[in-house]
């Protein structure tokens, strides 16, 4: 079985990230949204509702089986310890579905795999042997502040309290393989300079 180029992509809130992992499946990447693995986790019927209804109770389900985001995350904001007990049903979860996903993508044959991880950074011990090179989606912090009041209507404290949980820009490059500078580009900017590092592998 050939073996696929594994690539981490992270990149803080409002960088661009999703818009690079969308231009590297176009090319025929296969990318694993780990956020969306992980959304889908607590949705009505979610792998992970029958834990979550154990360990926090039907207060934080709503009635259709979901889970009460709203109210999980007041809980866990309030409650460090609600915070690591929700992680500890949800990252076994997300971490065998990771594993399924990349697995169904080499066996297909696919020559890049793309982890969309947000915060591989903050678990970067864990990944670094995973994956073969590290791409940070990197901006000015003001410009990730501008895009995201622009897109959501969060206030620009409400994202940059988000930031603030996020790692920091230079922890990032730190451990960046190939960093992609989305400051002044436009799409097509953004495009040729994803096409030009992802050709480096056959993409």
């Amino acid at each position: 079985m050939h073996t696929p180029v594994r690539i981490g992509l992270t990149g803080g809130i409002g960088s661009g990230k999703s818009t690079v992992a969308q231009i590297l499946a176009d090319l025929g990447a296969a990318v694993i949204d780990a956020d969306a693995i992980s959304r889908s986790l607590t949705l009505a019927g979610g792998l992970a509702m029958p834990e979550v209804l154990a360990a926090f109770g039907a207060d934080m389900v709503l009635p259709d089986g979901a889970m009460n985001r709203q109210a999980m995350r007041t809980k866990v904001f309030a409650h460090p310890d609600s915070k690591r007990q929700l992680e500890a049903i949800i990252h076994p979860w997300v971490a065998r579905l990771i594993q399924e996903k990349a697995q169904h993508a080499a066996e297909s044959g696919k020559k890049c795999i793309v982890y969309d991880i947000p915060l591989l950074v903050e678990s970067i011990a864990r990944w670094r042997g995973q994956l073969d090179q590290i791409w940070v989606v990197d901006c000015a912090p003001d410009t990730q502040v501008q895009r995201v009041v622009a897109r959501s209507g969060l206030t620009p404290a409400e994202v940059a309290q988000i930031m603030a949980q996020q790692a920091t820009r230079e922890q990032r490059l730190a451990c960046a393989d190939v960093v992609i500078y989305n400051q002044d580009l436009d799409l097509a900017g953004l495009k040729r300079l994803v096409h030009e590092k992802a050709a480096d592998f056959g993409l």
